[in-house]
C-alpha cells in the first residue's frame, strides 16, 4: 500500500511563509515527477507546481516567485516552500505522485493539508 502523507499546513498572516511537506510510504520502486496542487472553497483543484525526478521544476505562472518546489528522492518527499502568502492563497493543498510500483505505476494522492491565509 502506498501512503503520500502531507504535513506543515495551518494558519498563517497575509505575507507569511509555511513549508509543506509531502512524504511517500510502501513498495516504491521509484517516484517519477511529484506535484502539489491546491483547491479553494467552490473552485476546482489546480496544479500549483510539479517535478520531476531529476529536479526540473515548473509552476503556474501566478505563483512564481512567491512558490518554491523541491524534493528529496532518497526520502521520497516533495516539499512547498511557499512565501508572501495571501488570502487567496487559502486552500487545501494535495500531494501528487506518479509512483512506479514493483507492477506497473500508481498516481498517488495525499489527504490534503489546510492552509489558511487570513489578512
Amino acid at each position: 500500500q502506498v501512503q503520500l502523507v502531507e504535513s506543515g499546513g495551518g494558519s498563517v498572516q497575509a505575507g507569511g511563509s509555511l513549508r509543506l511537506s509531502c512524504a511517500a510510504s510502501g513498495i516504491i520502486r521509484s517516484i517519477n515527477t511529484m506535484a502539489w496542487y491546491r483547491q479553494a472553497p467552490g473552485k476546482q483543484r489546480e496544479l500549483v507546481a510539479a517535478i520531476t525526478s531529476g529536479g526540473s521544476a515548473n509552476y503556474t505562472d501566478s505563483l512564481k516567485g512567491r512558490f518554491t518546489i523541491s524534493r528529496d528522492n532518497a526520502k521520497k518527499t516533495v516539499y512547498l516552500q511557499m512565501s508572501s502568502l495571501k488570502p487567496e492563497d487559502t486552500a487545501v493543498y494535495y500531494c501528487n505522485a506518479a509512483v512506479v510500483l514493483i507492477f506497473g505505476t500508481l498516481n498517488a494522492w495525499g489527504q490534503g493539508t489546510l492552509v489558511t491565509v487570513s489578512s
